[in-house]
């Protein structure tokens, strides 16, 4: 269920992010220097992540163009000081100040590029029902709240570091809920996700991420404004 990387995979990308620098330096390339700007700078993370980081075409590496800069700055320093898990990131990242890292943020967040049709997929009518009461309502049972409760009503994210869940790849959305069940993947404390994904079970889990991989993201589609009402449950990643 829940989605593995392949390890050549790594190691190719790991090769081809070596001839390339995050660090802000002018580089010779045949003859010509290339431009000293941020989207130069940042060809490593759109090596992975695609064009403007709108997302691989594998479903491995995650849209991160037009999420929000806090939720970016907040994952890019998770990588970095080792709350998530991931060799590449933390290779690119580890010596990388704040201020670079929500420079990096800021660009990714203002890339709004389309987004493409949902893939196809195969569930069953009552498994996307079920994961579509889970997303609009949670679970009241399990006294897990429904997820348009943080991530906004669109789904599409709120201001400034709550993540959009719509227009990312069934599988991607599971092994983000498999990384918080195992402990990979953590955020600052309280982390509200660690708590809920671990009321879900594994029929929920791909039921919710079921249906948010199958919703159409509208045109235009932008993080909410900061939210006004309270969250649900406390969570560390937007206290600030």
């Amino acid at each position: 269920m829940f989605s593995l990387i392949p390890a050549r995979r790594c190691v190719l990308i790991l090769c081809a992010t070596l001839m390339t620098c995050l660090l802000p330096t002018v580089h010779a390339q045949s003859q010509q220097t290339l431009p000293d700007t941020i989207a130069q700078r940042v060809v490593a993370c759109t090596a992975c992540h695609g064009k403007e980081g709108r997302a691989s075409s594998d479903g491995f590496y995650p849209r991160i163009a037009g999420k929000p800069e806090g939720y970016l700055f907040n994952q890019l320093t998770n990588f970095r000081d080792g709350r998530r898990q991931y060799p590449l990131m933390t290779y690119l990242l580890d010596h990388l100040s704040d201020a670079y890292l929500h420079e990096i943020a800021s660009y990714f967040s203002q890339q709004h590029p389309p987004y493409p049709a949902p893939q196809p997929g195969d569930a069953t009518p009552a498994v996307l029902e079920r994961g579509r009461n889970l997303v609009m309502h949670g679970d009241s049972s399990k006294k897990v709240p429904a997820c348009i409760a943080c991530h906004g009503h669109a789904l599409t994210g709120v201001a400034p570091a709550v993540p959009g869940l719509i227009g990312l790849p069934r599988d991607y959305i599971n092994s983000q809920f498999g990384a918080w069940r195992n402990g990979v993947r953590k955020a600052k404390t309280p982390d509200c996700m660690a708590q809920i994904t671990q009321k879900l079970t594994l029929e929920d889990i791909n039921a919710a991420s079921s249906w948010l991989a199958a919703q159409t993201v509208p045109e235009g589609a932008v993080p909410a404004a900061a939210a006004t009402v309270k969250l649900p449950l406390a969570c560390g990643s937007v206290a600030e």
